[in-house]
């Protein structure tokens, strides 16, 4: 009997505005500097909130959604920033100690 395996998506343990905020601020703390994990983790919380949902909230296409926010996209900052203020998140900056 062949066992069956699903894709892991973090998108499916999203489920309530803690656990979003809380994975958001992560996400934003360990970016490396690029913006790949603070895009990532956008398009994981678009998904867990509905692609299309997010398209009608932030006045993006849905497809040009998916294309900035997945691994390979290149968003410009003001479409982040729109996604960002469609989901509902704020960022949040503080100085650290060099």
């Amino acid at each position: 009997m062949a066992e069956k395996y699903s894709r892991w998506d973090s998108a499916d343990y999203l489920k309530t505005e803690e656990d979003i905020n809380d994975y958001f601020d992560i996400c934003v703390e360990e970016d490396p500097g690029d913006g790949s994990l603070i895009r990532r983790a956008l398009g994981t919380i678009a998904r867990a909130r509905g692609m299309t949902q997010l398209a009608r909230d932030s006045g993006l296409a849905r497809e040009g959604l998916y294309k900035a926010l997945s691994a390979d996209g290149n968003p410009e900052f003001a479409t982040i920033m729109k996604v960002i203020k469609a989901l509902g998140l704020k960022l949040h900056a503080q100085t650290t100690p060099h």
